[in-house]
């Protein structure tokens, strides 16, 4: 027989320590953000259409730029095309993870009402933002390993120096790229993002393309494309391939990277 005498947890109207689990409270905000990392991770590596946007168009630009059998004016041989042309696909690879992927995936997120629930977790506005920007760093990270090591193969030597640069320069692009995406992306509807990304990923190709043949480009020309995310990047990354810090083409993507950061913050709409 049970006893019917109460307990102290029944007297209280209270249930007994660790009777449920796990806890019923909100997980902490870096285990959320966490968590948001790794499900964004997830999402973009199992985007056939998103990876062939992010590697194998960089891929096969770096090979065949590099392979072309005909006298561009960039180069005699592979190795010397590929010091001019790893970090120019370098920045197409981030332009095409950060910004013109990130920025249409959260466009038909918010379209179909995916970002709509996550609104209503515990996770605030800007931790989702953290969260896409780490996934997508992530990517680039990848991305920066496979095109150096081709680049590599083609007989690309940059010093150990330059990689550290280049290392932080990629960080702060991927930033200002990313923040880029998403302010166009949570603001503008799904099919005006589709047509806008990839036309602004045109563009910045363009722009960009003007600092790599900076020889044939007016200086006036030249100094507007470097105030260009795009240019900016690109401009630094080659920089940083010889051992030096472009501190004028960092300066523009971390000004660029906090406007638009800044902006998405306040204006980003979950549906």
């Amino acid at each position: 027989m049970t006893s019917s005498v109460p307990t102290d947890a029944q007297r209280s109207g209270t249930f007994p320590d660790g009777l449920f689990r796990p806890a019923p409270r909100p997980a902490s905000l870096p285990a959320m953000i966490a968590a948001q990392s790794t499900l964004e991770l997830k999402l973009l590596l199992r985007n056939g259409e998103q990876l062939l946007l992010t590697m194998f168009i960089p891929i096969t630009l770096l090979v065949g730029l590099c392979l072309l059998p005909i006298d561009t004016g960039f180069g005699a041989g592979p190795a010397e095309r590929a010091a001019l042309f790893v970090p120019a696909i370098l920045t197409v690879a981030v332009m095409s993870t950060a910004f013109t992927g990130q920025a249409i995936a959260v466009g038909f997120d918010r379209r179909y009402g995916a970002l709509k629930r996550l609104g209503a977790t515990p996770i605030p506005r800007w931790g989702i933002i953290v969260g896409k920007s780490i996934a997508v760093l992530v990517v680039v990270a990848l991305q920066s390993v496979i095109l150096g090591a081709i680049g590599a193969a083609f007989g690309w030597r940059p010093s150990p120096v330059g990689l550290l640069i280049g290392a932080v320069v990629l960080v702060v692009g991927t930033a200002c790229f990313a923040a880029l995406g998403l302010l166009l992306g949570g603001t503008l509807k799904a099919e005006v993002v589709l047509a806008l990304a990839n036309l602004l990923w045109f563009a910045f190709i363009g722009l960009g393309s003007l600092v790599v043949v900076d020889s044939n480009v007016p200086d006036a020309v030249h100094w507007i494309a470097r105030c260009i995310p795009s240019g900016a990047l690109s401009e630094a990354l080659e920089m940083a391939s010889k051992g030096s810090f472009d501190a004028f083409g960092v300066g523009v993507l971390l000004v660029w990277a906090a406007v638009a950061g800044t902006l998405a913050v306040r204006w980003f709409r979950f549906r």
